[in-house]
């Protein structure tokens, strides 16, 4: 379960004067959304659960609850992320009720391996108990830094499945804090330096460094099975916190100046099966990052990142992870739940 600051959310409701919002939340949160749900329609504020599946803050509901007559958008589940909002939007970060420290005390010895210096790094889940982690661990002879990252993360330590800025700090490894492969499979594909993801539900420890070079080798299998593309279909998401045309345009100018046939496709979800009827040989994923390196396995033909393009045109011959990087970030103060409405 997890913490849902429910007073908090209704309170900036009212004065918000919202009598009408959307909650969106990912599949991990479903029932504490309908628990909220009740609970502001109990407190005379209208309720809507919104069904699809939710990507994270990059994916907000805001043009949805618009069309829905909705006052205001409650995003469930993320931190708040910087973008251009339709209606305003309360990010709220929803924190897991598991203590981490008994499984980093569990893992001494392999935290160990990672060396003296090490990265502490966590997602929105468990940011709140980062400095608590970070007491035990110097107290036990380590030297902890946690990075800062840069505007697309809102705590100091926070790692996105798109953005690992806060592990790029002079460290001789990185502990990752937190459930899956996911996040601490990026961390490793991108910082390239010993990962080590320790689990506080399980306590289980597990070295990413194998699972990243997996990756990385099926990764360039299919830059090799792109070889001999010539036609590219170039997509572009038009979800807010992925869209990406600037990057995108460059990569169809990019193809046409290599002689390769280029055209861009904007999509919202991004799969494989509704291109089926175009006729293009290979696929540029100019959007999460994510969903190439995970899901590549569901695309028929090739499909590729902006970077892993360039090394198919001998432009790069070493391998970087695509992240969606934000600008530097200009203080410490965690942003927390935070309200954003509109920009103009």
């Amino acid at each position: 379960m997890h913490d849902v600051p429910m007073g908090e959310i209704l309170k900036k409701l009212r004065e918000l004067n919202a009598e009408r919002v959307l909650i969106q939340t990912p599949e991990g949160l479903k029932s504490e959304a309908q628990v909220l749900a009740d609970f502001l329609e109990e407190n005379g504020i209208y309720a809507i659960i919104s069904g699809d599946v939710n990507y994270g803050a990059c994916d907000p509901a805001d043009t949805e609850a618009k069309r829905l007559g909705c006052d205001a958008l409650i995003h469930l589940g993320h931190s708040y992320m910087a973008l251009h909002l339709e209606i305003p939007t309360i990010f709220v970060p929803a924190f897991a009720k598991v203590d981490v420290v008994p499984a980093i005390e569990q893992n001494i010895d392999e935290i160990k391996k990672l060396g003296r210096r090490i990265a502490l790094v966590t997602t929105t889940q468990h940011i709140h108990q980062l400095e608590r982690a970070r007491a035990f661990l110097e107290g036990n002879g380590f030297e902890v830094l946690i990075g800062k990252g840069d505007s697309r993360v809102s705590w100091p330590g926070q790692v996105l499945g798109c953005n690992f800025s806060t592990a790029k700090v002079d460290a001789d490894g990185v502990l990752f804090i937190g459930a899956g492969y996911f996040h601490p499979t990026g961390v490793a594909m991108t910082v390239k330096k010993p990962t080590l993801a320790v689990n506080p539900y399980s306590g289980d420890a597990v070295w990413m460094d194998r699972e990243a070079e997996r990756l990385i080798r099926k990764r360039w299998a299919q830059i090799a099975k792109a070889i001999d593309a010539q036609r590219f279909g170039v997509i572009t998401s038009t979800k807010k916190g992925q869209l990406r045309l600037s990057e995108a345009k460059r990569m169809v100018k990019l193809l046409r100046e290599h002689g390769k046939y280029a055209k861009l496709i904007a999509m919202n979800h991004v799969n494989y099966f509704a291109l089926e009827g175009f006729d293009f040989d290979a696929y540029v994923v100019v959007a999460c990052p994510r969903v190439p390196v995970d899901d590549y396995e569901s695309w028929r033909k090739p499909v590729l990142t902006p970077r892993e393009v360039e090394i198919l045109l001998g432009l790069h011959n070493e391998y970087e992870f695509d992240e969606i990087v934000g600008v530097e970030r200009g203080t410490d103060e965690p942003l927390g739940l935070s309200l954003k409405g509109p920009v103009t």
